[in-house]
């Protein structure tokens, strides 16, 4: 099967069905004005941030192949990634949090492909190239960091969301996708908000998910590095927002330090933020990650973990103590007195495995109906049946050809004619098969015989619960992607033109053989057709001061015009101060 995507030593390990969130690059659809302001963008942020930014940042661009003239090709990208062992794909802008931070797991950068338009230069609310590449790549370059990466996806991709989460998504998905689009109208984007807002004030309590959203948005997106009083910038939305990245150092922007209690933290992805978080170190970054992880049900298991996971209402996972891991999606779980899960239940296909690798006869076409299975010890008898040998199995006449009677404590019964038992590689039972079999809480029937076969799992605790499934080969579609796509931009025939003369200049400026004439026209043309076009024009005086062309005074005198626009007035004067270095 083709790929979107360049195989290598890194990608080539993702697991397939991740591959249906990879798109091939739209290289040839980014305009010559999309290359200016990527040009501009990445030489204000080089020339500002080798004051501001950690330090790993400038060493970064050249480590992993980005280029300040040029918007990176994933290909050239990948290339260089691998050789810190990384690698990037390109994607349509915001996908599922569970699958980037799968992608994450495996040392793959997830690149939005969109470029940011003119009008959002200096802050997007939708993911884009810029911030993806120019953004996270660089700081990659540092060991520690990446490492840290890494770890975070491993770690958020097993959390549990609720179900509100998937909704939240697609609305920021959506309201990003028309705030970027400069065809939307107030009535779509003002309808998209309102749904953001209502979502944000009756999200109810935060999911995993949502709490390890907030942690990846203060340090991997927002995050500052150092002291309170002389923090640097490691985190991508600040490192590829021109506006943000000088906004953040200002008094005005609370400084906290850095704890696990950001996790509680929400945060506007349309707006700056107003208070930012600083970590003395990348060391105490994954501290804090594994702060965090040790509250997650991942670790916790137990009977709030099977209910995360019915709360979710999608695909996850628990594993029984015996190593024994069920996937589907959990609908019922019974607890005891004393608040122990004694049984679970899920609905539809679900799969069973070992050591994330599915038991054969144990997939989702043997349980397509759902599973269900007692967990804990049987009443009366101190020694849980994983802890049985052969011989105390023979004792409790727990064996194949037998008919048993299993009562469980807290009330689960089951009855029927032993099959045969399933063991791992150490020889420890991890399921009973039974035929002819009854399964009653009290008298409350969960299993019937007319039902067939029943896979009792075997099990005393459930150490662990989290989203997805144990291997994700067990099922064909895990994960989903958005229905809502990025809105590819409809340009007139007078953005068009403008963006030949803007085609013009950069090739001018590749060839390096640069002729007032040329330029003088271009300059008349975008005066009489273009007049509000700012960026040309400052990549054209840039031109005329290198080349010391007469031209550049009246060049200057209409810049200083077009600064009266307060829309322009900082952009331009930034520009002029890099032209004048």
């Amino acid at each position: 099967m083709k790929t979107n995507f360049e195989l290598n030593d890194v990608t080539k390990k993702l697991p397939k069905h991740l591959h249906k969130f990879v798109l091939k690059q739209p290289y040839e659809e980014y305009t010559a004005q999309n290359q200016a302001v990527w040009r501009y963008v990445m030489r204000m942020n080089v020339d500002y941030l080798k004051k501001v930014a950690h330090k790993s940042y400038i060493k970064g661009l050249s480590k992993t192949g980005i280029s300040i003239e040029n918007i990176p090709h994933m290909e050239g990208m990948n290339r260089i990634l691998k050789e810190i062992g990384w690698a990037a794909v390109s994607v349509d802008g915001f996908i599922p949090p569970n699958a980037f931070m799968e992608f994450q797991a495996y040392n793959v950068l997830v690149i939005a492909s969109d470029m940011r338009t003119i009008d959002h230069i200096e802050y997007t609310p939708a993911p884009d190239i810029i911030h993806e590449a120019a953004g996270h790549a660089p700081i990659i370059a540092n060991p520690e960091y990446a490492e840290y990466l890494r770890r975070f996806g491993e770690i958020g991709s097993k959390a549990i969301s609720s179900a509100k989460d998937y909704e939240m998504y697609e609305a920021i998905r959506l309201l990003s996708i028309l705030k970027e689009d400069p065809n939307s109208s107030k009535k779509e984007i003002q309808k998209a908000e309102e749904m953001v807002t209502y979502l944000q004030n009756n999200m109810s309590e935060l999911s995993e998910m949502a709490q390890i959203r907030n942690l990846h948005w203060w340090t991997v997106e927002y995050g500052l590095i150092g002291t309170l009083q002389d923090p640097k910038i490691y985190g991508a939305g600040l490192l590829s927002s021109i506006g943000e990245s000088k906004w953040c150092m200002q008094e005005e922007v609370k400084k906290v330090p850095y704890t696990i209690e950001a996790a509680n933290i929400n945060f506007d992805i349309t707006k700056p933020q107003p208070q930012l978080f600083v970590t003395p170190d990348f060391a105490h970054l994954s501290l804090v990650l594994e702060q965090f992880a040790n509250k997650m049900a991942l670790r916790k298991g137990g009977l709030k973990g099977i209910k995360k996971l019915i709360n979710s209402k999608n695909l996850g996972t628990i594993e029984l103590s015996t190593g024994l891991q069920i996937s589907g999606v959990f609908t019922k779980v019974i607890a005891d007195e004393n608040g122990k899960p004694i049984y679970f239940q899920t609905i539809g296909e679900t799969a069973l495995a070992n050591r994330d690798k599915e038991l054969i006869g144990h997939g989702i076409e043997n349980h397509k109906d759902g599973f269900g299975s007692p967990i804990g010890k049987l009443k009366g008898i101190n020694i849980p049946i994983e802890n049985m040998s052969p011989r105390d199995l023979e004792a409790y006449q727990i064996y194949e050809g037998k008919q048993i009677i299993l009562e469980f404590e807290g009330g689960i019964k089951v009855q029927g004619d032993v099959i045969t038992g399933t063991r791992d590689l150490r020889g420890r039972i991890q399921l009973i098969t039974l035929i002819n079999c009854t399964v009653k809480h009290f008298d409350n029937i969960l299993f019937n015989p007319a039902w067939g076969i029943y896979d009792m799992a075997i099990g005393k605790e459930v150490v662990a619960a989290y989203s997805g499934p144990a291997d994700a080969n067990s099922f064909y579609n895990v994960g989903k992607v958005s229905e809502t796509k990025t809105h590819k931009i409809r340009y007139t025939a007078s953005q068009k033109e403008l963006y030949k003369l803007y085609d013009k200049v950069r090739k001018i400026r590749a060839s390096k053989v640069v002729y007032e004439e040329k330029i003088t026209k271009i300059f008349n043309q975008l005066k009489t057709k273009f007049p509000k076009d700012w960026l040309l024009q400052l990549e054209l005086y840039e031109l005329c001061l290198q080349h010391n062309f007469s031209i550049k005074k009246d060049v200057l005198e209409n810049l200083e015009k077009l600064k009266c626009n307060k829309s322009y007035t900082k952009l331009i004067e930034n520009g002029l101060a890099l032209c004048h270095n």
